[in-house]
């Protein structure tokens, strides 16, 4: 590629055209995602649709791979070489409170969403982690914190922009109507099917909520929590979503006294309802005993964040995740799936299971491309990846991940992509996308990128190297800026 070619790509960007060893190269690269990042030989950091437009042409005018990264959550497999466009830049938010919609651009993340949504006294249907993409999150499904409630945040989007990989790389605004095949995919598909710039969805009349944590101290009660949780959760309404999360906490600092060195058992609650049913509701659980925390309140739905209270820094590390049917973890599985992601692991685990149910079981009006509605809990796996010499590799993390969630095998019905970090092999892209979803999205995926500029995707995988399986990226990786999102 020469010169010519290369002022001709910064003459059509408003935003910036990066090569290695550039100033502000390295910044565009790194993502929340530390334990890798991109390096391609050209980034682009777009600014407009105009831009996303460019720098997918020239990738397609040069026969180049294109990988797409906004704030990078969910990075699976980096790319090496081809061109990057990185999305964190397009942060544009447009309420439109009568019509309770909101459009966003490609780069927004969650807890911006939140505060703009919030002064007009409404909610996007959100995951559990301020910094993540909205668009990537909902492209891979959503599992939010209202989910039970509203379904996913898929089922929510009403229009999309997208730059697809077809000869004349065209910005399609993709409605029901205007394309309803590729609407379908979209929503839920992930990626393979070009870059989107933007994205409107529903908001919803939410203000308040009651919830937050209570955590226990799980070197005590670590399996009286799950087992009283899970049977909890088959009479809880719809209006409750709640979660389960296990970790060991570091001895550092950093980690308020109470809590350091200690294993934790903790319990996320988000209710619609009012606080008096909410406490009423919570009352089995407090029961428990060996609480260290409760921070359950009433809460204005700006504060949202505080239910998972999870990192913001950017680090390593690497996950896993199967979706369970009614029957959960049995007692068996339960203390088997605890033993191994508990505090004398060889690998640090965090352990958490989602409850699912209500309406992420019902279909949307329109139909979308998330699969596996019957799913009744969702458990995952996250643990840190060190370099090489220095703690547990990708490999061990991989080993012990397994390790973990075989014991659940007997309920397993399939996968979540949005709870899929690092590489990703084919059977668990088939897991995520069964039988005719997976056909159909390849089908899709064809009929958009016929050239396969798109490679870093999870159907890429599956298809047995057709898009450079050896890439693995999830989905979103290429349709968002990142992978299905970190929820």
């Amino acid at each position: 590629m020469g010169f010519e070619e290369l002022d001709a790509l910064r003459a059509a960007v408003h935003g910036s055209v990066l090569l290695p060893g550039d100033e502000g190269y390295e910044q565009e690269c790194a993502g929340f995602q530390a334990g890798d990042r991109h390096r391609p030989d050209v980034l682009v950091a777009a600014r407009t649709a105009d831009d996303v437009r460019a720098a997918v042409s020239h990738a397609r005018r040069h026969g180049l791979p294109v990988a797409v990264q906004a704030s990078g959550h969910g990075l699976g497999e980096a790319a090496r070489g081809g061109v990057l466009v990185s999305t964190r830049h397009m942060t544009g938010i447009r309420i439109d409170a009568t019509a309770r919609t909101a459009w966003v651009e490609a780069g927004v993340r969650a807890g911006d969403l939140v505060a703009e949504a919030a002064r007009h006294q409404l909610a996007p249907l959100n995951g559990s982690a301020p910094g993540v993409g909205v668009v990537s999150y909902a492209l891979g499904g959503g599992v939010g914190l209202l989910g039970r409630r509203f379904g996913y945040a898929a089922d929510l989007v009403r229009r999309i922009e997208v730059v697809t990989g077809e000869a004349d790389t065209p910005l399609r605004v993709v409605t029901a109507q205007s394309d309803p095949e590729l609407f379908w995919g979209l929503r839920g598909g992930g990626g393979g099917f070009g870059v989107v710039t933007g994205m409107e969805i529903e908001l919803l009349p939410v203000q308040r909520i009651y919830g937050g944590r209570l955590v226990f101290d799980g070197g005590e009660v670590a399996e009286e929590v799950l087992r009283t949780w899970q049977k909890w959760t088959e009479s809880s309404p719809e209006e409750l979503t709640s979660a389960v999360t296990m970790l060991p906490m570091p001895d550092i600092p950093a980690v308020p006294e109470s809590l350091r060195g200690r294993y934790l058992a903790q319990v996320h609650l988000a209710f619609t309802g009012s606080r008096e049913e909410g406490e009423r509701l919570a009352e089995p659980l407090r029961a428990i005993g060996a609480v260290l925390v409760d921070e359950l309140r009433e809460m204005p739905y700006a504060e949202c964040a505080s239910v998972f209270m999870e990192p913001d820094t950017p680090h390593a590390y690497r996950s896993a995740n199967v979706l369970l049917d009614a029957g959960g973890l049995d007692e068996a599985a339960r203390q088997s799936v605890l033993a191994a992601a508990g505090p004398d692991s060889d690998v640090m685990c965090v352990l958490g299971i989602r409850h699912l149910g209500g309406a992420f079981s019902r279909p949307p009006a329109v139909p979308n491309a998330v699969a596996h509605r019957d799913a009744a809990y969702l458990l995952y796996v996250l643990s840190p990846v060190a370099r090489p010499g220095e703690g547990p590799d990708a490999d061990a993390v991989r080993a012990r991940h397994d390790r973990v969630l075989a014991p659940a095998a007997e309920h397993v019905v399939g996968r979540n992509a949005n709870f899929l970090y690092g590489p990703q092999s084919p059977q668990v892209a088939q897991a995520v996308y069964p039988g005719e979803t997976g056909a159909r999205l390849s089908r899709l995926e064809t009929r958009c990128d016929p050239e396969g500029l798109f490679r870093f995707t999870l159907r890429g995988a599956a298809a047995g190297g057709l898009r450079d399986a050896g890439a693995g990226t999830p989905r979103g990786a290429v349709a968002a800026g990142e992978a299905p999102g970190s929820d």
